[in-house]
């Protein structure tokens, strides 16, 4: 992950923040807006997804008026300590990397990553059966960390800053795999014209060091007011049905796990 930001900028974030954590009337979430089906950007320009409708219905709950503020990936974390919004909800990982720099609520959601390429391609997930291959992945996510951890010195890695330019690169192969979480490859290719000549290969990949216990929604550390309530919130769409609502709409499964 990059560098987030100086300290003098940390520094000023955690002292802006003391006078207004004590009064939300507004919340401002962080959404990518490339990552179907948590987010992506419609033809008119609006955030559609999962996390987009989570967002609504979060703020709701908690009875504030809620703002989207689109934010490509790898300037997420540092728009949130530079106060361009509250919170993140951008099917980001709880993991223990991420929490020196920011505090996440419980897990909202849960999906288990998979390795995608075209029909008939194997995949020995090994530093051997690696070797040499080209992957695609997202710059700066769990999955990049995880390859470049474990099988870095062997591995090819090729870095986009969304999935969608990953896919474009699988399909006129120049790359052999891409991996990312599966309800991503799910949405964003195989279900997409052309996805059926496309297939998951391999085990799924859940390994807790590198990709945490699920989505968790990422917020600045002095605002551990604004975390209980959103912690608070997403029980109550659970007990109350609001959350299986959203989550019909993009999952025939219960995308939040066990």
């Amino acid at each position: 992950m990059k560098k987030l930001l100086v300290a003098g900028a940390i520094m000023a974030s955690l002292a802006a923040g003391a006078a207004q954590a004590k009064d939300w009337e507004t919340v401002r979430f962080g959404i990518e807006g490339a990552y179907p089906p948590f987010s992506w950007t419609d033809e008119n320009g609006e955030l559609q997804g999962f996390d987009v409708d989570m967002a609504n219905a979060l703020c709701e709950q908690m009875a504030v008026k809620c703002e989207l503020v689109a934010q490509d990936w790898d300037g997420i974390i540092p728009a949130l300590l530079a106060r361009k919004y509250d919170a993140i909800i951008a099917a980001m990982s709880i993991t223990e990397e991420r929490k020196r720099t920011v505090d996440f609520t419980g897990k909202y959601a849960l999906v288990p990553n998979k390795f995608v390429a075209k029909k008939g391609t194997e995949l020995d997930l090994s530093e051997a059966g690696l070797k040499g291959k080209r992957v695609g992945v997202q710059i700066a996510t769990t999955h990049d960390k995880y390859l470049t951890d474990n099988f870095g010195k062997d591995v090819n890695l090729v870095r986009y800053g969304t999935a969608d330019e990953a896919y474009l690169d699988l399909k006129a192969g120049r790359v052999d795999y891409v991996f990312l979480d599966a309800t991503a490859i799910e949405e964003g290719l195989l279900n997409k014209d052309g996805g059926d000549q496309f297939e998951f290969v391999g085990p799924s990949v859940t390994d807790e060091k590198w990709f945490g216990e699920g989505f968790g929604i990422a917020v600045r550390k002095q605002d551990q007011d604004l975390k209980n309530k959103l912690n608070k919130a997403i029980e109550a769409l659970r007990d109350n049905g609001k959350y299986e609502a959203v989550n019909s709409k993009y999952f025939e499964y219960d995308v939040y796990g066990g």
